[in-house]
């Protein structure tokens, strides 16, 4: 079997960066399982802002999308914020446009692992948007792993760390590093034609995120099922002071409807 190239596109603008520290430990664990890995770093690539259809294409975009094409997965490490990726993170992969006219385009059949590094739940929150947008690339998300608070030095009870402490901890570093091997494995199971599933699929990895769709999806549930109670006892309570006896089918009607 040839060997399988990990491109990984990562990091932030701040001269120390707990995302790309993570995403060096994930690349270490897909080289230390055989991969060809290669690191592209935010902060030193410094792409313009993607204009479409701008000439000349940067020589580092032209670079890291060449780089892409040629592997067979990748691994992705942004930091959170304000509830998503970073700007120059979706900058990156907005220059993914240059991939439009490949054979085959976009990161088709490509496998993508996804890091964050962000404390608690938030985790969740950049690793769907990035799995929104391996989605729309046509490619699959093999992996993804989220540390928890305690995960980055200096985290401790949701507080921010210093910027000289922001570095993934030995804990936090086995469970990266699998994310890695697991990207390099995943290719081995899609070679044999192993993986079934679905666009978007997530595996668990080494006690990181465990089922961020099924878990976003029961998410979506509870708060539908509040949405629905709260507006009962509305319902009730109006009809109450209303003194008509019209409740029963007025809540069924609007719970059917908030359900669907």
């Amino acid at each position: 079997m040839s060997r399988v190239t990990i491109v990984g596109l990562g990091g932030s603008l701040a001269p120390h960066s707990a995302s790309l520290s993570a995403l060096r430990v994930a690349l270490d664990g897909a080289r230390d399982y055989g991969a060809e890995v290669r690191l592209f770093d935010l902060r030193e690539l410094n792409l313009p802002m993607f204009v479409p259809g701008a000439e000349p294409v940067p020589a580092a975009a032209r670079e890291l999308c060449d780089a892409v094409h040629a592997a067979q997965g990748m691994l992705w490490s942004s930091p959170l914020y304000h509830g998503t990726v970073s700007g120059a993170f979706k900058n990156a992969l907005d220059w993914f446009q240059l991939l439009s006219d490949r054979n085959p385009p976009y990161l088709t059949d490509k496998v993508v692992g996804l890091i964050s590094t962000a404390g608690g739940t938030h985790g969740l929150q950049d690793v769907n948007t990035m799995e929104f947008a391996v989605r729309a690339l046509r490619g699959w998300v093999g992996a993804a792993g989220a540390p928890d608070s305690t995960s980055v030095a200096g985290v401790q009870g949701g507080s921010r760390p210093r910027q000289a402490d922001r570095r993934p901890t030995a804990g936090a570093g086995s469970r990266t590093r699998s994310c890695g091997a697991a990207i390099r494995g995943w290719h081995d199971h899609d070679a044999r034609g192993e993986h079934g599933g679905g666009t978007g699929r997530t595996v668990a990895v080494g006690g990181g995120v465990k089922g961020a769709t099924q878990r976003a999806d029961a998410n979506r549930a509870a708060a539908r099922s509040r949405r629905v109670r709260r507006l009962k006892s509305e319902i009730e309570h109006d009809i109450s002071v209303d003194g008509a006896d019209l409740a029963a089918p007025a809540i069924k009607a609007t719970c059917r409807r908030v359900s669907e």
